[in-house]
């Protein structure tokens, strides 16, 4: 039988409504998509988004809230020997039981992310840079990273400039939401939620320093929010969910540098829902065929296929994720399976993905955990 391990944070303070713990693990078979509880592996503030080092076993994540800091965990079952450090951690850092199967997180650390309330973190392919977008902070940050695991001072920090947009709560300010490398890993993109734009950088690989693209922007309509953007695995294209008035927008985007260009934008949710909505998350599938986006409020994923020549995206289906606030949803690495993580009601719902057409069907499992917030899968 093959396995995965998943990896799902969950947010832990009150002031962010959360119930959870921290960071739990699971074992998940890959045929069936049956997930198997390890418990508890790190105790760590609202650790709002993961992601994994591409060649150490080293997990990372953000905290959501008043935070500004990125930690580090290494995955004590994987035996990487760089990683025995002396601990000088409290027992908010330490997993509040073990078990033999699972594979303890053991801390590395924490580092400034460069500016207030960091959302989202990504790594260079070569994985000697760490990028954060700081929501609150207006500000997106570079950080080095050690052969260990651990991270430097960031050697650069770029704040997000711009007009805000007419949403007179939601963007009073720059908020970058994403912060994402290309298929190529020459570029990145941030989303900007409250500059209604699309900011895209090139990394110094040399200096560890962001450089404008030409153009450095695109916009989005006003009131948009642009989310989270998700790339195709072959094609140029690109997707953005859109938070505030619940749309997607279709980009080409240039490897060379020539920016993104809008190719069209639909709504991400049925025409005839009259529930207030919030998109969340958008992410393609593999094998580039369909896009998946979350609805909060309509409490939905909507699934679109794509144009195999223009990248342009049609609907297929709305599917309820039979729960609250769909923050998160991803798919496993093979794309036979997508996840969808319940913030509000404390779980994740199993879907199976058909690989003739896209569809969604629940496969009757839901995993019961602490106001989930985000799953990284890891081989």
């Amino acid at each position: 039988m093959m396995t995965l391990t998943v990896y799902v944070g969950c947010y832990t303070t009150a002031d962010r409504k959360g119930r959870g713990e921290g960071i739990t693990a699971y074992r998940m078979d890959e045929q069936s998509g049956e997930w198997t509880s390890l418990g508890l592996v790190a105790r760590t503030a609202n650790p709002s988004f993961l992601t994994r080092h591409p060649n150490l076993p080293v997990v990372y994540c953000v905290h959501g809230g008043n935070m500004s800091e990125v930690s580090a965990f290494a995955a004590e079952a994987d035996g990487h020997p760089g990683h025995n450090l002396s601990q000088k951690f409290g027992p908010q850092d330490s997993p509040q039981r073990e078990s033999p199967s699972a594979e303890l997180l053991r801390p590395l650390g924490r580092w400034p992310s460069g500016g207030a309330n960091p959302v989202h973190l990504d790594f260079h392919a070569s994985g000697r840079w760490l990028v954060v977008a700081n929501y609150a902070g207006a500000t997106a940050a570079v950080l080095p990273v050690q052969p260990s695991g651990e991270l430097g001072e960031a050697s650069d920090i770029v704040p997000m400039v711009g007009t805000p947009g007419p949403h007179p709560v939601e963007q009073s300010s720059s908020h970058p939401h994403h912060i994402p490398f290309d298929r190529s890993s020459n570029f990145i993109a941030i989303p900007d939620k409250g500059l209604d734009c699309v900011f895209v950088f090139r990394i110094d690989l040399q200096a560890g320093r962001l450089r404008a693209a030409q153009p450095a922007s695109v916009a989005s309509a006003p009131g948009a929010g642009p989310r989270h953007i998700a790339f195709h695995p072959s094609a140029r294209w690109a997707y953005v969910i859109n938070e505030l008035n619940s749309t997607i927008t279709s980009y080409a985007f240039e490897e060379r540098g020539d920016g993104m260009r809008e190719l069209q934008t639909v709504p991400s949710v049925p025409g005839d829902v009259e529930v207030r909505n919030t998109g969340s998350e958008v992410v393609v599938h593999p094998t580039g065929r369909w896009v998946y986006v979350s609805n909060r409020g309509h409490n939905s994923v909507g699934a679109f296929e794509v144009h195999d020549r223009t990248g342009m995206l049609a609907p297929i289906g709305w599917y309820p994720t039979q729960g609250d606030t769909p923050r998160a949803i991803a798919l496993d690495p093979d794309g036979r399976f997508l996840y969808a993580a319940n913030q509000s009601s404390d779980t994740i719902v199993t879907f199976r993905v058909d690989e003739r057409n896209g569809t969604l069907a629940p496969t009757g499992q839901v995993i019961s955990t602490g106001s989930p917030s985000t799953m990284v899968f890891v081989r």
